[in-house]
């Protein structure tokens, strides 16, 4: 029998989606559940996005150049504090898609690229997957859940680094002096960058820094699923460094041909929908609000800065310590007393996961209140 390669078998699962499955076989079967565990917008497509889609259905929908619609590229380059050269801008199936890329262009298997955890675990199992070695860097409540240089300098060696600002799962969001230390760091150690910008646009205060004008080097990965509210057309983009152009598209020749027509066309009108987007961010700030208060009845109250993005991590030593949990166990729990689904803390950190739980407020406030009241009333 022939069995799995040893290096894709050794990646681990990505529980946050592991647990979206078993929500789903939970209401197939007719039963009520408060999805607390993706970072799923409930919002749709946007209004503009929507027409044009409706319109490009009368047109022929087939393979674009592998880079993706010049005006698409062209409109993303204008969102840079410093416009980018669109040339400079490949349109992917998705973040996920560009970070395949990015790291298949930037590392050799072997080579050590450190990994912010808690952090999204998609970086480590992608590397992991591609037989790079993912070099966990592990951060806390002392430096807000923020890299700092001397956490790469404790790492050792490291040929490269992924960051995220805002960051799944904390939500903190790098300051521009933060983000500039660890750029001159990187650069002066010949550490590749790259850079997670997804949650641009989703937080609380003053828009997020961007790294490009500290590192122009870097690559830089966003998508369309999260401020845009389109997740499921997977459609995202990179912004690699002119030398690195030609590589990028030609793995994105090879491996993905182009990012969905139909997707991109629905990005481009996407652009335009600012309005209506920024009105998905204000719901998330009065959710975010009513995330943190229910889940203070319940006596959670450790948690990260939820600066931006949609969630908030949370130490639960009093749920996974005194009643001998893990944080999957908890989850799983809830998932089966309470119809509650959320993501357990070994998603992003595989050493100290074990007392954390995330928490997705991107749905209804609605529903976020009545799943925080059944949490509130499960151990009592």
């Amino acid at each position: 029998m022939i069995e799995a390669a040893v290096r894709a078998a050794s990646v681990p699962p990505f529980h946050a989606m592991a647990m979206s499955h078993a929500a789903t076989v939970r209401e197939a079967q007719g039963q009520r559940v408060f999805h607390l565990e993706v970072g799923q917008p409930a919002t749709g497509l946007p209004g503009v996005a929507r027409a044009a889609v409706i319109d490009a259905l009368d047109m022929p929908l087939g393979y674009t150049s592998a880079a993706g619609l010049h005006r698409l590229r062209r409109g993303i380059s204008e969102r840079y504090a410093e416009p980018v050269d669109p040339r400079r801008i490949i349109i992917v199936a998705g973040a996920s898609a560009g970070f395949t890329l990015a790291f298949l262009t930037l590392f050799e298997p072997g080579q050590r690229v450190g990994v912010i955890e808690p952090g999204y675990p998609c970086y480590r199992n992608a590397l992991i997957a591609l037989g790079i070695d993912a070099v966990p860097i592990s951060v806390g409540p002392d430096s807000r859940w923020a890299p700092t240089p001397q956490h790469l300098q404790d790492a050792g060696q490291l040929d490269g680094l992924v960051i995220a600002s805002p960051s799944n799962p904390t939500g903190t969001v790098m300051s521009d002096e933060a983000l500039g230390a660890i750029a001159a760091h990187c650069s002066a150690n010949n550490i590749a960058l790259v850079a997670d910008e997804i949650y641009h646009g989703i937080v609380e205060s003053a828009p997020a820094p961007q790294v490009l004008p500290h590192a122009p080097d870097a690559i830089v990965v966003n998508s369309f699923s999260k401020y845009f509210s389109m997740t499921g057309w997977r459609v995202g983009w990179v912004v690699v460094p002119e030398r690195l152009v030609d590589v990028v598209e030609r793995l994105q020749q090879n491996l993905y041909i182009c990012a969905p027509h139909v997707s991109q066309v629905a990005a481009l009108a996407a652009l335009d929908a600012g309005e209506e987007l920024d009105g998905h961010v204000e719901q998330y700030r009065v959710n975010r609000n009513v995330m943190i208060d229910g889940l203070a009845s319940a006596g959670i109250t450790d948690i990260a800065p939820a600066d931006g993005a949609f969630y908030v991590y949370a130490h639960v030593p009093q749920y996974t310590t005194a009643m001998h949990l893990t944080s999957m166990q908890l989850c799983e729990r809830w998932l089966d007393e309470l119809g509650v689904a959320c993501t357990p803390g070994i998603d992003f950190d595989l050493a100290r996961g074990h007392e954390y739980v995330r928490f997705s407020y991107a749905g209804t406030g609605d529903d976020l209140a009545a799943a925080c009241e059944l949490i509130t009333g499960w151990n009592r």
